[in-house]
């Protein structure tokens, strides 16, 4: 790579590294962060590698959200290098420099990695390991010996693994292979390599399946079951929320360049293109009848970074615009200068608030003689968790029993939940600046049974 972007990634990991280290955990953040002080093969809602990566990170800098979020910024580092060094391989011989530089730019001024790279969700080692496997793909579908060949096939079932262990989206990207092998000219399907595959990655895929298979598939279950929910009379707003979603998450300039891309392999890459429509398709046909989140398609961004770097298509255009409005937003949730509400700043809603509200909250429950916070939600019981170490809290969702957490019998505890009718009504507030963030409802309560959520310290 050259002087000037290596120069570009130090300042942007700076940058991410700064904003994590400033800004408050989310409440999904907090939920993993509970989730990495009791590591398991499986959750109930993703694998387990995002736990794993906070662990890490809480291990080398302690427990607060700089440690939760440390692996974010370093993984977008490394994974910019090595999808760099995939294009070197996957796209036209000659232009490989000019095209992975590309690439790593236009994935870099997306929102969807230019933030998402200072939090710690399943997305952050997902991309990580989906640039691995792509890169480990590329060597050995170009790889000179057929012994090293079958090497590399085998280390892209164990990336392709790792990938599944950060996020259950990584099955499509493994099928996406599956077509490309089956399909390509070379027959590809007749030699050893992408067969010897399989098993390394059923190895690597194993403590997910077996974490399901001893907790009665729950999580396989539960994400089956978004595919029984079908409302095809909002067809139209669900598909315009997906369109959306990814305008914003990869910038508009930048969206219309991926599109530019992807449409380009239907002629020029077969295995671009089916690891790019193959998922493409399946977010459509679950969109016909369901809401798609607008981060599941993030499993197809560097996909999708390296079709459109080899479009030569207004990049510098796209690349300025997306890093200019991703710089924007870092700006407003690290220091809030447009005085926008909670309902208009997301980020703003999520972040604010938390460390005094959940202290004046144990202040409060104590002055009322109870001994423990009592919370159904989970992500607000995780909040309160890592937010304040006066008093437990006690979760009473009945996923907590899928966890290993002590069991805690509650004498009399203070139940909490969102107020979401008249929050004038109510003096129990998160505020930021003064202003009503979100408001609750406290009442005592008696004889409940939950699990302990574990403290900070």
């Amino acid at each position: 790579m050259g002087c000037r972007l290596w120069l570009l990634l130090f300042v942007v990991t700076a940058v991410r590294l700064v904003l994590a280290a400033c800004m408050p955990l989310t409440p999904d953040e907090a939920y993993y962060w509970v989730w990495s002080r009791h590591i398991e093969g499986g959750y109930l809602d993703h694998p387990f590698m995002v736990a794993l990566w906070i662990r890490v990170g809480t291990f080398i800098a302690g427990e607060n959200p700089f440690g939760v979020r440390l692996l974010g910024p370093i993984s977008a580092f490394l994974g910019s290098c090595i999808l760099y060094k995939a294009a070197t391989n996957l796209i036209t011989p000659g232009r490989y420099i000019l095209v992975g530089e590309r690439a790593v730019l236009l994935l870099n001024a997306t929102l969807m990695l230019g933030l998402g790279a200072a939090t710690m969700t399943p997305d952050t080692p997902l991309l990580f390991f989906i640039s691995l496997t792509l890169y480990a793909l590329s060597r050995a579908l170009t790889a000179s010996e057929v012994g090293l060949s079958r090497v590399w096939w085998a280390i892209t079932g164990a990336m392709l693994g790792l990938a599944f262990d950060a996020k259950y989206t990584a099955a499509l990207i493994g099928i996406g292979i599956g077509g490309f092998v089956l399909t390509d000219r070379r027959r590809l399907w007749r030699q050893l390599g992408p067969w010897g595959a399989i098993p390394v990655l059923m190895m690597v895929m194993s403590p997910v399946i077996y974490w399901n298979a001893t907790h009665h598939w729950a999580s396989f279950i539960k994400q089956g079951e978004r595919n029984g929910d079908w409302h095809p009379a909002r067809a139209l707003q669900f598909l315009g929320e997906l369109l959306g979603g990814q305008v914003g998450l990869a910038t508009p300039i930048i969206f219309v360049i991926f599109v530019y891309g992807a449409y380009r392999t239907l002629r020029r890459e077969n295995l671009l293109a089916w690891l790019i429509f193959l998922p493409a398709c399946v977010f459509f046909i679950h969109a016909l009848g369901d809401r798609v989140q607008a981060n599941w398609p993030a499993v197809i961004y560097p996909v999708l970074a390296l079709a459109a770097a080899g479009t030569n298509w207004r990049i510098r255009t796209a690349v300025v615009s997306g890093f200019a409005l991703t710089l924007g937003v870092t700006v407003q949730a690290a220091f809030s200068p447009v005085p926008l509400t909670a309902h208009q700043d997301p980020i703003l809603r999520q972040t604010a608030g938390w460390q005094e509200f959940a202290h004046s909250l144990a202040v409060r429950a104590t002055e009322q003689g109870a001994s423990a916070l009592v919370v159904r939600d989970y992500a607000l019981a995780s909040e309160l968790a890592f937010s304040q170490n006066v008093l437990p809290v006690v979760g009473d969702d009945p996923r907590w029993q899928l966890f290993s957490l002590p069991a805690h019998n509650v004498a009399i505890g203070l139940r909490v939940e969102e107020e979401r009718r008249d929050k004038n009504s109510s003096d129990l507030c998160r505020l930021s600046k003064g202003h009503i963030v979100r408001c609750y409802a406290s009442a005592l309560v008696s004889s409940v049974q939950g699990a302990q959520l574990p403290k900070r310290f």
